[in-house]
């Protein structure tokens, strides 16, 4: 399981190491085409593609603090930094299309061109930049909001630029200007589903609410269920980072005595079934005074 571990974390490391040098190359080609076509639209964009290096970074060094070691001030480690980065990847996100809704609505009143055939083939090199790291993200983006942020900000770019190749192509061919800001709040309506998907549960992770996916009321049938446990109290299931959960609970057993298996299996059975990283069981006899923690009672 380590290894699995580790080699995720290398393939990782790999995926923003590319993406991050695929697309600083894009920033350079973009600005230096901008500047010698007179486009401050490609200038502008190379401008926003440099902001998403820096919040592809932003996940990259999250995901690299969080693999180091607890400490005495620091008892879970850093783990929980790759929340925060989701988070805060998400309010990037959520700046940049209000940036792009912004100039899409100044250009109903104020229609421009696309700036010829030089802005659509920088933009359908952009395209494929972005597709291609995206794709990078694309499988652990289900698991790991940190991801998913680099993933959702790989996909805008690229739906943008798609956006300006398609835009071209029918200005150049119809002379409809208003196809470039309709194809642009499109794409950013789209956008905004997923980014307020990911805001949405970079908050919930932030105060520590359950993850999703995970079965609380399993968890309670399943530990409820358990062979000589009376009742069971302050039961907490919380993030520890984007990957990992943890969960701490008081079993209140009967006069039968356990084995020395008892609470490792549990454990296990834990890990197993509901995906519990880090579980802490408190062990309770009947005569002892129950739900002291709790004061809306046992479960």
């Amino acid at each position: 399981m380590s290894h699995d571990h580790d080699h995720q974390i290398s393939d990782y490391n790999r995926a923003f190491a590319i993406g991050v040098g695929l697309n600083l190359i894009f920033v350079v080609i973009e600005a230096g085409y901008g500047v010698a076509s007179g486009s401050l639209a490609l200038v502008a964009d190379a401008g926003h593609n440099l902001s998403d290096v820096l919040s592809l970074l932003l996940a990259w060094w999250a995901g690299w603090l969080a693999q180091k070691p607890a400490t005495d001030k620091r008892t879970y480690g850093f783990s929980k930094v790759t929340i925060m980065a989701s988070l805060g990847s998400a309010i990037l996100l959520l700046v940049a299309l209000g940036g792009i809704t912004w100039e899409a609505i100044g250009r109903f009143f104020d229609p421009k061109p696309v700036e010829g055939m030089t802005v659509i083939i920088v933009a359908a090199i952009g395209v494929v930049i972005n597709t291609v790291t995206a794709l990078l993200f694309v499988s652990g983006q289900k698991h790991d909001l940190n991801i998913r942020g680099a993933f959702l900000h790989m996909a805008a770019d690229a739906g943008v630029s798609f956006g300006v190749v398609v835009a071209g192509i029918i200005i150049m061919a119809t002379g409809w200007l208003m196809i470039d800001p309709l194809i642009s709040l499109f794409i950013v309506a789209v956008i905004l589903v997923g980014t307020w998907s990911l805001l949405r549960d970079s908050m919930n992770l932030a105060i520590d609410s359950v993850p999703e996916g995970i079965d609380m009321a399993g968890i309670k049938q399943y530990l409820t269920d358990l062979e000589n446990v009376y009742q069971i109290h302050d039961l907490h299931v919380w993030p520890m980072s984007t990957t990992q959960v943890a969960l701490s609970v008081h079993l209140i057993l009967g006069d039968a005595v356990q084995g020395k298996e008892f609470l490792s299996s549990i454990q296990q059975q834990l890990h197993d079934r509901f995906g519990i990283e880090h579980s802490t069981i408190q062990v309770e006899r009947e005569d002892d005074a129950p739900c002291m923690l709790n004061k809306n009672g046992c479960m």
